[in-house]
């Protein structure tokens, strides 16, 4: 990787973030050398000047867009902490740092679905999703304890589980409002330890 001078950061930043679009507009197929220049607006070659390969960029753009979801989520935490006691403020806060913020669409959340799946295929991925999971953990016990309700390690899992494979079966069933039927059963799962 090369990127010692001010201009070289700002273009291997570029790459990252053109290849992070990519990966939440298509999926993995979609971050390719050629679409990933063209999207940043830089040469070809960029790509592999700034990255030793196309799993290095994907990495990259991995990290880009988990680290930018968790810190959007955080900043949005500040600003509701207040409010968390209220269950529906509670829960569309954990839906989105699930799901995707002010993501609606079965298709959005799709491909989503589909990307987190797709980094089990990925060994070079796993030291980083690793790293991205204990965070998102954290971060939910957080909201959690903000909000009034402290839970176990295991509750978050739980929970996570339960909003994932709503999700999923929401898929699969064809369902139209998969976000819906996540927030009704992490709503009455919720209740239930009131």
């Amino acid at each position: 990787m090369t990127a010692a001078t001010p201009k070289g950061e700002r273009r291997r930043q570029a790459l990252v973030e053109a290849a992070s679009a990519l990966l939440v507009e298509g999926g993995f197929d979609a971050v390719r050398h050629r679409a990933v220049a063209e999207r940043a607006g830089l040469p070809l070659a960029s790509t592999t000047y700034y990255f030793d390969s196309l799993d290095e960029l994907i990495t990259a753009a991995v990290e880009f867009h988990g680290r930018t979801e968790l810190a959007s989520c955080r900043a949005r935490l500040a600003e509701l902490t207040d409010e968390l006691a209220d269950a529906d403020v509670l829960i569309e806060l954990i839906l989105d740092l699930l799901v995707g913020q002010d993501v609606t669409d079965t298709e959005t959340m799709l491909l989503r679905y589909e990307r987190l799946v797709a980094t089990g295929r990925r060994p070079y991925l796993r030291p980083l999703m690793n790293v991205l999971s204990t965070e998102l953990h954290a971060l939910i016990a957080d909201i959690f304890a903000r909000s009034g309700r402290d839970i176990t390690r295991d509750r978050v899992e739980e929970l996570i589980a339960l909003v994932d494979g709503s999700v999923v079966n929401s898929f699969i069933e064809l369902k139209s409002d998969p976000r819906g039927v996540a927030a009704r059963m992490l709503r009455t799962a919720l209740s239930r330890h009131e």
